[in-house]
C-alpha cells in the first residue's frame, strides 16, 4: 500500500490526526484549533518560504528581546489587540459587572512598597502633585474594607521604573488598603502618554505599519478584596492627544478621567481625580490578569 503524498490541505487532516489521543480536552481543543487556524492563514496569504523564515526569525528576536524586566510577547500580544480580545472575552464571562477593566500591561511588577493612605506614589516629584481618591465597593455599594489597591504608573517624562534608573529599585508604584468605608486616597504627578518601547522586534512592526506607537497617560490599578473578583483596570486622562488611539487597545469611556479642581477631594489646594470602583462577587478562582510580572513569566508546557 502506497503512502499517499500530502498536499496543503491533507497535512492538516494529519497533524490533527496525530495529535487525536491527547488526554487533556483543553489542550487538545485549542492545540486543534491553532493548527486549522494557523494553515488556514498559511494558505489564505499563500506564504513563500522567505517568508515563513522572516516570520520565524521574527519571533526568535521576540523571545531574545524578554528578560527579567522586559516581556516583549506580551508587548506583541498588546499591539495586535490580542490581550484587549482575552481580557474582553474574561469580562463577558463574569457573573456580575463591576467598573469595567484594562491590561494589566509589560511594565507590572509585584511586591510595591505598601503606603499610607495619602503618601506619594512618587519617590522624589519633579512636578505638580495631584490626588486620586475615590470608594471601592461591591455591587450593592457595600465598602470593600481592606481591599489591596496596587497601583503604578509613568512619571513626568513618560517612563516607567523599569526604564529608567536602578531596576531594582521601585518607583512610581505602590500599594495601598481601603479603610473601613472602602475610601483611598494617594498623591503622584500626572503621568504622561508614552510610546511603546520601539527599539526592538515589536517596535520595528509598529513602526512598519505607520502606526505611531503611542499609549495616552493613563494610571494601572490592581484591586482585590476578600470574596471579590480580582479588578485589573487603569484610568485614562482625556485630554491625552492619543485618547482615541490607544496602540494596545485599553481605553474604554467609563474609564477616561481628568484632573480637575475639586472641593471635595480630601487633599486641598491639588487638582484631583475622583474615581469609584466597583468589584463584582468572585465566583471561582480564575486569574484574570492579562499581562504579568516579566519576572516571572516562563515555564514549560507539561
Amino acid at each position: 500500500m502506497s503512502t499517499p503524498d500530502l498536499d496543503e490541505f491533507s497535512t492538516t487532516t494529519a497533524v490533527l490526526q496525530q495529535m487525536s489521543a491527547t488526554p487533556d480536552p483543553r489542550l487538545k481543543e485549542i492545540a486543534d484549533a491553532a493548527v486549522r487556524h494557523l494553515h488556514a492563514f498559511v494558505r489564505e496569504v499563500r506564504l513563500t518560504p522567505a517568508e515563513w523564515l522572516t516570520g520565524i526569525g521574527f519571533l526568535t528576536q521576540v523571545g531574545q528581546a524578554c528578560s527579567a524586566i522586559r516581556q516583549e510577547f506580551i508587548l506583541l500580544s498588546d499591539v495586535l489587540g490580542v490581550s484587549a480580545v482575552v481580557n474582553a472575552l474574561h469580562q463577558e464571562n463574569a457573573r456580575e459587572r463591576g467598573t469595567q477593566s484594562s491590561l494589566l500591561g509589560p511594565f507590572y511588577r509585584e511586591g510595591a512598597p505598601e503606603l499610607s493612605c495619602g503618601e506619594c506614589l512618587v519617590r522624589h516629584p519633579a512636578a505638580p502633585l495631584i490626588v486620586v481618591y475615590g470608594r471601592v465597593t461591591g455591587q450593592e455599594g457595600e465598602p470593600v474594607r481592606n481591599a489591596l489597591i496596587q497601583v503604578w504608573q509613568t512619571d513626568e517624562n513618560g517612563l516607567y521604573d523599569l526604564q529608567v534608573g536602578d531596576p531594582a529599585v521601585m518607583d512610581m508604584r505602590a500599594n495601598f488598603r481601603t479603610d473601613d468605608q472602602g475610601r483611598y486616597h494617594f498623591t503622584t504627578v500626572r503621568p504622561l502618554g508614552y510610546s511603546i518601547p520601539l527599539d526592538g522586534p515589536v517596535g520595528r512592526l509598529v513602526r512598519n505599519q505607520r502606526r505611531h506607537g503611542f499609549r495616552p497617560a493613563h494610571i494601572h490599578f490592581l484591586i482585590g478584596g476578600d470574596g471579590y473578583q480580582e479588578l485589573v483596570t487603569a484610568l485614562y486622562f482625556g485630554d491625552d492627544a492619543h485618547i482615541d488611539s490607544d496602540t494596545v487597545f485599553g481605553v474604554s469611556g467609563s474609564l477616561v478621567v481628568r484632573a480637575v479642581d475639586d472641593p471635595h477631594a480630601p487633599m486641598p489646594g491639588l487638582k484631583a481625580v475622583h474615581y469609584d470602583f466597583r468589584l463584582a462577587r468572585s465566583a471561582d478562582e480564575t486569574m484574570g490578569r492579562v499581562g504579568a510580572d516579566p519576572s516571572k513569566v516562563g515555564g514549560v508546557v507539561r
